[in-house]
């Protein structure tokens, strides 16, 4: 006869294995979405910064035209 029940501790031992797994998962993907932000913020705001020195040298430009 072959027994094929595992012991209550070494199920207890997988599922925390298995949870420990889920939180690091998850914690690794809020960092990752974290990530994602601040390069969006910061890509952002260099767009910003190059389209308010475009519009200062039209103005500029303009202003000289005139």
């Amino acid at each position: 006869m072959i027994h094929t029940d595992v012991p209550k501790a070494g199920t207890e031992m997988y599922l925390l294995n298995e949870d420990l797994a889920r939180a690091h998962r998850a914690a690794r993907l809020a960092e990752a979405r974290n990530l994602r932000r601040s390069y969006q913020l910061s890509h952002a705001q260099r767009l910003a910064r190059r389209a308010e020195r475009a519009s200062q040298q039209a103005r500029l430009l303009l202003a000289r035209a005139l």
